[in-house]
């Protein structure tokens, strides 16, 4: 297989080719960011890319990938990293000809070469704990899918601790707009009114759960 490979660590990304390619790939590519990944696969078109998730930000690698599978046909990616990245990663495990790996945890090398080539060929090779964390992630994203984006400004600044007073002069929203959308937050999320009165604090359990996941 021609192989493009995207990582920040240069011990690694060397590592990785060299290992590849002592078991009969060509490395057509190399790259130390997001973007030149990106670049590297645009110019050189491989059957698959191995990814690190951060490389070096936060979730460069992934955001590498969602653009490469936005792509006709997409590139086959397999994600390699020691972070599981959940947020974005759901959209991608549900295309198919995806892999995601945890460095840490691959233990044996045909193993992790099987996997490669299943990616490539169409298929899915996914750690267990990823698919773990990626089932609650889902689980609790979706309890904020109702709610409109001015919506979720106002929840995540609730989360913060502004008071509706706050909430309103940072949003530039008359108090009563706050009270209302947040209302509408409630009742979104399924709150219904207690006689302890803490919906408050419960949509804000709701919103930390599914940013943490």
């Amino acid at each position: 297989m021609r192989i493009v490979i995207g990582e920040d660590s240069t011990l690694f990304r060397e590592g990785i080719a060299s290992l590849l390619a002592s078991a009969g790939h060509t490395i057509v590519g190399k790259a130390a960011t997001g973007p030149a990944a990106v670049a590297q696969v645009r110019a050189h078109q491989p059957d698959i890319v191995v990814l690190d998730v951060r490389m070096p930000n936060e979730d460069e690698g992934v955001a590498a990938a969602l653009e490469i599978r936005e792509w006709t046909p997409p590139t086959p990616v397999m994600l390699l990293s020691q972070h599981i990245e959940t947020r974005r990663t759901i959209e991608l495990v549900s295309g198919g000809a995806i892999g995601y790996l945890l460095k840490d945890r691959v233990l044996d090398v045909d193993d992790f070469l099987t996997a490669l080539d299943r990616v490539a060929a169409g298929g899915t090779a996914l750690d267990q704990e990823v698919v773990l964390r990626l089932l609650t992630s889902a689980r609790a994203i979706s309890a904020l899918d109702p709610l409109t984006t001015r919506e979720n400004e106002v929840l995540t600044l609730m989360a913060e601790g502004w008071s509706n007073h706050a909430i309103a002069a940072r949003l530039f929203l008359s108090e009563r707009t706050v009270e209302t959308h947040i209302s509408s937050i409630f009742t979104k999320l399924n709150l219904a009114e207690t006689p302890d009165g803490h919906r408050r604090v419960r949509a804000i359990l709701t919103f930390l759960e599914a940013t943490n996941s």
